[in-house]
């Protein structure tokens, strides 16, 4: 069994909240007047007519740059509306199970963010109250966005598992279609259906798929039905749902996809979660040849602990460096000495290693040293390091890589499967109410 690992990122929500705010100025030239109300009742929280507005002129923006086609307001309203319940769900369990964000940790998401942007975090701050975007509350949607990635990533956790067998599995399959590295560029319609759904209820969302299905095989644009129509989470992306390997697809897409040609739209596809419409946008073959550098090294590591300082176990590898300058043999040495047991045994080999495997910093000086050239000592998280660079070598890992690869992408399919469901079923039993007019 392949260990479960989390492989949610902060990145495409930071992106997205970068962007977003980057619009901010819009709001300025539109400033709401009239007195902030309910609009909506989630559990015990509200969401006003200011947050929905906001919301709304920011995403109107985004959408105008993309230049994808805006639905009728009332139609939009409704889906950014939607989209903010499903926030405030979020952030409840989230509270309730006691998640929480350092400021620390936002901290470090904001430099981020700053850097992407080639900004230093004065000037970011600046260029944020340029556009008169207050920084508590940019703050503030930052937290938020990690705690709802944090509690999506223990559902995850708790429920998606990859094994070596459905690795072998696909490998197999694509081997034999020819379409491992082929890669689907994909827009996406749900009509959902409840949990517990009655056969009523299945009925007039199945009638909802079947006239919207009509309604783009008489050319209606897509982008604009799913924003104004669809049930999922890339809904006012338009439904796009960008460039995916075939072992990212849904499971039952998958067969679909194989028989469509460019710019075609599918049939209705049933699963539990409701009806679905796909549209092939593209659909481009890579290569699956990976040639890396790899390295044969060996080191000696030193940690401090409670019996050796920091300064101790410095001092104490510089002894050793200077006795292997000496003519010393490092293998002994590193059998004697290095605190790092696995690698010990073998003389401090590590073996042959391709790039990012080791720590940023014991990479680059790995990849200064000329071969059989002794480093100079230095530290990482572990403790301090002596290195050698054995040889060097061009290798072929595809096989590797592309295992890896497959791993990820299968899992990131299940993740997807699981949160979507996930969302589906706290969205059916949250208590909602609207206090919306005309």
């Amino acid at each position: 069994m392949i260990s479960r690992r989390l492989f949610f990122s902060y990145k495409p929500f930071l992106t997205g909240l970068v962007f977003l705010f980057g619009f901010s100025a819009a709001l300025q030239a539109n400033k709401i007047e009239e007195l902030d109300r309910i609009i909506a009742v989630v559990n015990k929280s509200v969401i006003t007519k200011v947050e929905l507005d906001k919301r709304i002129q920011l995403l109107k923006k985004q959408l105008e740059t993309n230049k994808t086609q805006l639905p009728p307001e009332s139609v939009f309203r409704k889906q950014v509306l939607e989209r903010l319940i499903l926030e405030q769900i979020q952030l409840q369990l989230a509270q309730k199970q006691g998640i929480r964000v350092n400021d620390e940790t936002i901290n470090r998401v904001i430099t981020n963010i700053a850097k992407e942007n080639k900004l230093s975090l004065d000037k970011f701050r600046a260029v944020l109250a340029r556009d008169g975007i207050s920084f508590p509350e940019f703050r503030e949607n930052i937290k938020n966005n990690i705690l709802m990635d944090r509690i999506k990533g223990q559902i995850v956790n708790k429920e998606v598992s990859i094994t070596q067998q459905e690795v072998n599995n696909y490998l197999e399959k694509a081997n034999k279609s020819g379409n491992q590295q082929t890669e689907y560029k994909l827009s996406h319609i749900l009509i959902a259906i409840p949990e517990a759904a009655t056969p009523q209820q299945i009925e007039t969302s199945k009638q909802k798929a079947e006239k919207i299905l009509g309604q783009l095989n008489k050319g209606a644009d897509f982008a604009k039905t799913a924003i104004a129509n669809s049930d999922d989470q890339q809904a006012l992306k338009g439904g796009k749902m960008g460039w995916l390997k075939a072992a990212q697809l849904p499971t039952l897409f998958t067969d679909v996809i194989a028989e469509m040609k460019h710019a075609q739209t599918s049939q209705l596809i049933r699963s539990p979660s409701g009806f679905h419409i796909i549209k092939l946008d593209d659909k481009r073959s890579g290569t699956n040849k990976r040639i890396v550098k790899q390295t044969l090294l060996r080191h000696i590591l030193i940690k401090p602990n409670t019996v050796i300082s920091d300064q101790g176990a410095k001092q104490k590898l510089k002894k050793i460096r200077k006795r292997i300058i000496a003519g010393e043999d490092f293998a002994k040495l590193a059998k004697t000495h290095s605190d790092d047991t696995g690698s010990a045994l073998e003389g401090g080999s590590l073996g042959w290693s391709s790039p990012g495997k080791f720590v940023p910093n014991f990479e680059t000086v790995m990849s200064k040293l000329k071969q059989g050239e002794i480093s100079k000592i230095f530290k990482t998280q572990f403790g301090w390091h002596l290195m050698q660079v054995m040889s060097r070598r061009k290798y072929d890992d595809s096989d590797e890589y592309n295992r890896t690869q497959i791993q990820k992408m299968i899992h990131k399919r299940k993740a997807n499967e699981v949160v979507d469901n996930w969302l589906r079923r706290i969205r059916d039993e949250a208590y909602i109410e609207y206090y919306l007019n005309n």
